[in-house]
């Protein structure tokens, strides 16, 4: 039996270029309001999130830190600011963020996820899945908490429960690939072939320039004793991101056959 090609490490909270969002235009019409109520801190914080999807990070740390400044209690700027800081690869300093976010506000499931997000990815799941739990008895509507809960319960072999929150997370942002793949690798644990093959198409169909779903679905086909199209995959999410080992390892593995 093939051994499952890795636990979905897929972040969900990273920032992603967003053109509209983070467009000079945009960005030009936020200062233009900013101009005129140069004292308002939610202002500062808007563009700063502009200039996050811009990728301008350190244009948005300045605002943040502007609106930080105007208004000390602004606990959506410190998550925010948080945010950037991760991205930045500045860990620690996102933790601080969150942690003061939620001093201010306790019941702040943004800051819950985020900051799971960071103890997972350091290895502290017991603390990961802690903040995820809470966010999820904030009635978060946000899915990346079941998404990332999911992620430690499948860490730790319980796949029921894991199926049943990629579910949620799948309920509550549909288009998003990453639950599906997450729910599929368990689906596979389970020996579930059928509906985890449906689940990686269902990914792919989202969202075909992610490695992980390729290799997943060439999973499945190599399970079933399908290496051609196992290969084909496998080499098709080498190409998208030669240095996924599952992919990797695997379009080695079926080379011969194809």
């Amino acid at each position: 039996m093939l051994a499952i090609a890795g636990c979905s490490t897929t972040s969900t909270d990273m920032i992603t270029v967003d053109r509209a969002q983070g467009s000079q235009e945009n960005i030009s019409s936020l200062s233009a309001v900013i101009n005129a109520n140069p004292n308002d801190p939610e202002g500062y914080n808007v563009r700063g999130t502009a200039y996050g999807r811009a990728g301008e990070f350190s244009r948005a740390l300045d605002d943040f830190n502007r609106a930080i400044q105007l208004n000390p209690q602004f606990y959506q700027a410190y998550a925010n600011r948080a945010l950037v800081y991760r991205n930045m690869g500045k860990p620690v300093d996102a933790a601080n963020d969150y942690n003061r976010a939620l001093q201010i506000n306790p019941s702040y499931d943004v800051a819950y996820i985020g900051r799971g997000n960071i103890y997972r990815q350091a290895g502290r799941t017991n603390e990961a899945f802690n903040d995820f739990s809470k966010a999820i008895e904030l009635d978060t509507t946000d899915g990346r908490a079941y998404h990332n809960r999911g992620l430690i319960y499948q860490l730790r072999g319980q796949h029921a429960q894991a199926i049943e929150d990629f579910s949620k997370a799948i309920s509550l942002s549909p288009n998003s690939a990453e639950p599906y793949n997450g729910r599929g690798i368990s689906y596979v644990a389970l020996n579930d072939d059928d509906n985890a093959f449906a689940d990686f198409n269902r990914a792919i169909e989202l969202n075909d320039k992610l490695a992980e779903s390729w290799a997943n679905q060439a999973l499945v086909y190599e399970r079933k004793g399908d290496k051609s199209r196992a290969y084909r995959s496998y080499s098709h999410a080498v190409r998208l991101d030669p240095n996924y080992k599952p992919a990797v390892d695997g379009a080695s593995r079926t080379r011969a056959t194809s």
